[in-house]
Formats: structure tokens, sequence, C-alpha cells
């Protein structure tokens, strides 16, 4: 027996390599290390400091009054099904049904049930980087290896080579899983990208896992983002991983929505049962009450998010020691600094120096590296203190 090895250590080598191997986040560690101190801005996560508005809490605690706390429908209650359906006919500009619409526990747990459907071991996704860092690590716990094609950073603005893309297929490969808008960098697909890269999907007759979570946060005067369901037919292998996290300030309410051809929808209600049994009842009141009077909080959000993206582009860019171009869609700044290679680093550095909590670009996989995430869906004065401080400290 090795005395110094730590306890539990040979506990350890025996669990399952796709349990012990999952990463530890590298946005966490930051905010392990700053979280207690006093003063912080913390733009670190991917939140505003909204909270839940009013009339989707009362929604929730009318449920919890009627004495909503039972077992419900694994798929979802129907009233959410169908306002989900009411949601994307009026977005999209067409029909849809509420049997493609599943409610799952957070937008992750249905990014895990996508990868669950199409995805084992040793099979492979592909992922342009940089990238939210819970794709991967959901592909790798499910067995799966993700396969990361840089986006280049050219002329300020990042953009997917597709020819990349198309060479990173394998026999292996399973899907493109494609963020747009994206966290972290606000890439935002075009229309013609995305019939591009649909196209490529069809050829090889591999899947998308679209997370289109960020589609309302475009910044051209458009009402939503480009989608696939613009250019995609009913029987194209496209998946759709949303939450409700984002458009309506309900990061903690954990609830969100899978949308998959209607033909899944047992083996669906099967991951939801074998996992998390369903979402409370009382949670979906709450959903349907943000997605049928919802919209002029997220118009409110959409308006903040201008303004601070504004104020972020243009406060940095005085510093003249980042390199960095207004983003085209979702709520983060992503820039790099003249003379640092080591993006965990500095955001360390930053806490201890600036009292700003940034996400390392070393979180979202390669091809972020030397990069920093700022999350600016922040009211206008802490914007305007974060970035006084950072170019202080960047001075400095």
């Amino acid at each position: 027996m090795n005395m110094h090895a730590p306890a539990g250590a040979s506990l350890i080598a025996d669990l399952r390599p796709e349990a012990r191997n999952a990463p530890e986040s590298g946005i966490v560690e930051v905010v392990n290390h700053g979280r207690l101190k006093p003063g912080l801005i913390p733009l670190w996560v991917g939140e505003g400091d909204l909270p839940t508005p009013e009339f989707i809490v009362r929604a929730a605690n009318r449920s919890l009054a009627e004495g909503e706390t039972f077992y419900t429908w694994q798929r979802g209650i129907p009233e959410l099904r169908e306002a989900l359906a009411r949601y994307h006919t009026a977005l999209y500009g067409r029909p849809f049904a509420m049997d493609r619409f599943y409610v799952t526990g957070s937008g992750m747990q249905s990014v895990q049930i996508a990868v669950r459907l199409i995805a084992g071991v040793g099979d492979e996704l592909i992922i342009p980087t940089p990238a939210w860092p819970n794709f991967a690590a959901a592909m790798g716990v499910a067995g799966a290896n993700p396969v990361c094609v840089p986006m280049q950073f050219k002329d300020g603005r990042f953009t997917l080579d597709l020819e990349k893309l198309e060479a990173a297929i394998s026999p292996r490969t399973r899907a493109f899983v494609i963020n747009s808008p994206a966290n972290p960098t606000g890439w935002t697909a075009t229309r013609d990208e995305l019939a591009a890269i649909l196209a490529i999907a069809r050829k090889y007759g591999i899947w998308i896992i679209a997370d289109e979570i960020y589609a309302r946060f475009v910044y051209d005067g458009s009402p939503r983002a480009a989608s696939f369901h613009d250019v995609m037919e009913q029987e194209d292998r496209v998946l759709f991983v949303q939450t409700f996290s984002k458009n309506w300030a309900m990061t903690g309410w954990r609830v969100g929505w899978i949308e998959v051809p209607p033909a899944f929808g047992q083996i669906i209600e099967n991951l939801i049962q074998y996992s998390t049994s369903g979402s409370p009842v009382f949670v979906q009141r709450a959903a349907i009450a943000a997605l049928e009077e919802g919209e002029p909080f997220v118009a409110q959000q959409i308006a903040r998010a201008t303004e601070g993206r504004r104020i972020v582009a243009e406060g940095l860019k005085a510093t003249n020691r980042v390199e960095l171009q207004a983003p085209d869609g979702a709520f983060y700044q992503f820039f790099s600094v003249d003379g640092w290679t080591d993006s965990r680093k500095l955001a360390i550095e930053l806490v201890d120096t600036a009292n700003v909590g940034l996400a390392p670009g070393t979180a979202f996989g390669p091809g972020g590296e030397t990069g920093l995430r700022f999350c600016f869906a922040r009211k206008a004065s802490d914007l305007h203190e974060a970035v006084a401080r950072l170019q202080k400290a960047l001075a400095g």
C-alpha cells in the first residue's frame, strides 16, 4: 500500500474513466479565486444581473399554492409544449406542432440528451472553438470524443472555415455541434453559412446539434439570428437544444427544452424518466408565463445588452492594448490583451488588480487561449466601472 497516496485514491482509480476524467471548469477556477473579494464586479459567468421578472415568479407561486407539487408528464405539461409551439410559430413565421418539443431540467440536460441520442464510446462530434466548455465535457462523459475545429480570427472577427470543418469528418463522426450566436465569441452564422453547414451534414449523413440559445441577442436590427429552421427540411438530422435561462433571466430555475423529430417522443420521455423524471410543474407554469407574457422583458434585455456592448467595446478599445471587434450576437465581448498569451493567468491577475471577474479563454478550447470573455448583460453603471478598472489595470 502506498502510504503517501491521498485518501480514496484507489477508489477513484476504480471509477469509470468517463467520470474520472471529467474536466474541472476553467471558469469556476477563476470564480473560486475571486468570489469572496469585497466589491468585485462578477462578469465571468453567462447571466445578467436582473432577477427573474415578477410575472414569472407569480405564476410559480400560484402553482405552488394550488398544490401542483406531484409527479407530472415526463415530456412536459401539454400547456407548456403548446406554448413552445406558439412561440416558435411566431418567431420563425411558420407552423410548429407541440410534438416537436420536450421540457428538460435545463439547457445542459438538453445537451446531454442530444449527445446521448446519437453518440457513444469512441464516436466523434465536431465543434468549432472557442466554444462553451460544457459541450465537450458532455461528450466526454458519454464516452465520445470532441474534435475541435479552431475558428480563425481575421480582421477583428471570428470566422468558420467550412473546408476545415468538412476535413475534420472521419468515419467515427456523428455530428457537428453548432452554437450561433456563439458563446464566447459572439460569432453569428449567416443564413448562407448555415445552409452550407447543413449541406455538408447531409452529404455525410451526420447530425447537427444546434444551440441557438442566444438567437434573440443580435445587433444588426434583426428580430433574431439566422437559424437552421430557415434552411432545413423536415427530414434533416437537426436537434435543437434550448433554455429559458438567458431570454427571461431564469438561470436558477433550471428549465429548458429540446426540439427533435416527433418520432423521437417516447425515446426522449425515457431518457428524461431515467434522469430527472420530469421538471416540476410550478417551474413549468413559470416557463409558460415567460413565453406568453415575456416579450417586453426580452426587449428590455436586448436593449440593455445593446448598450452594454457599446460601453464595453468602446471602453476596451480606448486602452489601445486590446484586440477586439464588437460581437454580432450573444452578450459577450471576447478580446485579447497585447503582451499576454496566458489568459488563465491574466484573468486571475485582473481579479487581484482590477477587482473584475472575467472568464479565461483557456476554458473555451483551441483558439481561445489568449482571450478573455466579458459578459455585458449587466446595468450600465457596473459596466462603466468595470471598464474603468480594466483601463487602469491594463495601463499599469
